[in-house]
């Protein structure tokens, strides 16, 4: 089949711990809306008290795995996504293999004996969304394990790559090796900035992925903070997506394509030099599900679908299930 395994994406799996909450959950956490952080020790105790919650929601995601859901789910052609991360040997895990399975994605995890599987507190409040992620075992992904023949197959066999930046906080030597891989082969390699904590404290990672990266997605609170931390004084959204997109390429085979969302304001696309914007279609607030993705698990109607993505605050390629943190 000609489309069999196209797409490849790697990542952190976790299991989204849904929940609404009032303002005074997030002061007793120290949580800020619209945020995206990797769980500290004060955190811990918060996802057993999300749990005990009667309307607490349990869905299988992570940023990456959750774009490429997605484009199955769009592609309609069995087979046509891979996906590798690492879970846990418990139910957890058990429930993301079934999950991700049915959605038509093969998913070769790798399954740690030790971490149970990761999870991600998504917290929301009148719509918005903040997400805490606990990776556990989703943080002990190893390169042997992409370099296992089977699994190295897929790199070899897939033409279009998406990790989230995310990832790099886990195995960025497995980025690089997908990454120089796709340079190597002509093949299309993308990612995302993911979060300001990205930017700011894994900028010597994500530098070294970039001049491979053919596509790069982002928000603004993103592109402001790379350019901050690369001295650019500029929060000039469009100038930011430009110059990224100006940055060094490895591979000549491609142009660089940098896609800056900016919640309600229009979409930045910046490449060969140039920049457009694209207006969003707004989406009336009643009609609003929360801002952590389109809440597409269930499968209702396309317009449903679109309605949200249209609405959809963070990631072109990241409108998920509920959009978890990695």
């Amino acid at each position: 089949m000609a489309y069999e395994g196209i797409l490849l994406g790697m990542g952190n799996p976790l299991l989204d711990i849904s929940l609404v909450v009032d303002e005074e959950f997030l002061k007793k956490y120290d949580i800020k809306l619209n945020n995206a952080i990797l769980a500290e020790e004060k955190h811990l105790p918060m996802y057993q008290e999300m749990a005990s919650k009667p309307n607490v929601e349990y869905i299988a995601g992570g940023a990456t795995q959750n774009s490429i859901k997605v484009a199955q789910w769009m592609l309609q052609i069995p087979g046509a996504t891979d996906y590798i991360g690492c879970i846990g040997k418990d139910k957890f895990g058990e429930e993301m293999k079934k999950n991700s399975k049915a959605a038509g994605v093969n998913v070769q995890y790798l399954e740690d004996e030790t971490a149970p599987t990761g999870t991600c507190a998504v917290c929301v409040v009148g719509g918005e969304r903040s997400l805490i992620a606990n990776l556990s075992a989703a943080n002990c992904y190893k390169s042997e394990h992409l370099k296992k023949p089977e699994n190295w197959a897929l790199v070899e066999k897939a033409k279009y790559f998406y990790i989230a930046g995310f990832f790099l906080t886990v195995s960025p030597e497995s980025i690089q090796l997908v990454a120089e891989h796709a340079a190597a082969k002509n093949k299309v390699f993308s990612m995302n900035l993911s979060a300001p904590f990205i930017c700011e404290f894994f900028k010597d990672a994500q530098e070294k992925a970039l001049p491979y990266m053919d596509f790069v997605f982002g928000n603004e609170t993103e592109a402001r903070t790379f350019s901050k931390v690369h001295g650019w004084e500029t929060d000039d959204v469009a100038e930011i997506a430009l110059k990224i997109s100006q940055w060094p390429k490895a591979s000549g085979t491609y142009k660089r394509t940098t896609v800056i969302t900016q919640g309600a304001d229009p979409v930045i696309v910046a490449e060969d030099g140039k920049v457009k914007q694209f207006p969003v279609i707004l989406l009336p607030k009643e009609k609003l599900v929360d801002t952590n993705g389109a809440g597409i698990q269930s499968l209702p109607t396309l317009d449903s679908v679109n309605a949200k993505m249209k609405y959809h605050t963070r990631h072109t390629t990241q409108i998920s299930y509920r959009n978890d943190l990695t």
